[in-house]
């Protein structure tokens, strides 16, 4: 039996269309998928509801799925309305109130030159119990480090896509943060401006205002993201989008991430390590806790995911 520790609740996975046994494997270690980073997947989180668990935007999760395998230049063997429903029918398999479905389509095994000509694209759905992604500090902020390396550029690459093969900078990236002291990092792009972190996006409050930037900026523009800016404009907060630099995040009253993951952490602290200097420059963001703003989003959107704002009710899909 496989441990399920980082897995709480796990009892089983969909692949191809049949459910499994969580500790089943499937995966030859010749896939192409793990040699090459030949996948894309999705992270998408359900939340407890008066009404049972409620996917949230699991329609708009699926629908950049199927973008992501366009630019992967996969075939996806179901299709949406298939996959939708192996998305809820693995929620209800693992008896999950609440937890976190991760679709995933990968070329497996078939032949392992660079080009998969003969390696089938196969779709697995797992879900488990997930809580918050950055723990404790979640609720009370946390500091994240501006590293040396910048984010990979959309000249480079259609960065609309959730591409396997690319968070391996992240999860080196992450991995540093840590090392050096920091809960997250933080990418600047190619221009020297703010983009975002390993896996989440980053909003600004200015004299009240939000702000927050786009894909120009090599940025996955993510749910998360959209759902908030759309949740500000419902509670009367203005809110602009725009190229964000360091000074202006320095200068910041407020500063968050948001993603699936991280939903909304407050960032209480930027270093600054870009240069890969010595001794680098800490700057604390407005007074150094989590801001009024932030707070006061945070909020709506847990109301928004909990079933208890009928204005947002159409983005969530109850299992």
């Amino acid at each position: 039996m496989l441990s399920t520790d980082h897995f709480p609740r796990a009892k089983k996975y969909w692949h191809m269309g049949a459910m499994r046994d969580w500790s089943d494997l499937i995966l030859h270690p010749m896939a192409h998928a793990l040699h090459y980073g030949t996948s894309v997947f999705e992270g998408i989180r359900a939340y407890e509801t008066s009404r049972g668990p409620a996917i949230f935007r699991l329609e708009e999760h699926i629908d950049r799925f199927f973008i992501s395998a366009r630019v992967a230049r996969m075939n996806v063997p179901y299709g949406k309305e298939e996959i939708l429903g192996a998305c809820q029918r693995t929620l209800r398999e693992n008896g999950l109130e609440a937890g976190y479905l991760r679709p995933l389509l990968y070329y497996s095994y078939g032949n392992l030159g660079l080009i998969p000509k003969v390696s089938p694209v196969e779709l697995v759905v797992g879900a488990w119990k997930w809580g918050a992604y950055m723990g404790e500090k979640a609720e009370t902020g946390i500091t994240v480090i501006i590293l040396p390396w910048r984010r990979v550029h959309h000249s480079q690459v259609d960065l609309r896509a959730k591409l396997g093969g690319i968070y391996i900078q992240s999860a080196i990236c992450g991995l540093e943060a840590r090392a050096r002291g920091a809960e997250e990092a933080l990418f600047l792009n190619l221009e020297g401006r703010v983009a975002e972190g390993p896996g989440e996006n980053i909003f600004l409050v200015r004299d009240g205002v939000l702000k927050t930037n786009d894909l120009s900026e090599s940025i996955l523009e993510g749910i998360t993201r959209a759902s908030l800016l759309e949740i500000a404009r419902d509670l009367g907060l203005e809110a602009v989008i725009g190229p964000i630099a360091k000074d202006e995040l320095y200068a910041a009253d407020e500063a968050f991430f948001c993603g699936t993951a991280v939903e909304v952490t407050p960032i209480l602290r930027v270093i600054d390590g870009s240069d890969a200097a010595s001794n680098p420059a800490v700057h604390s963001i407005g007074p150094g806790r989590a801001g009024e703003v932030t707070i006061r989003l945070r909020q709506a959107f847990r109301e928004v995911t909990a079933g208890r704002n009928p204005r947002f009710e159409r983005w969530l899909t109850f299992v």
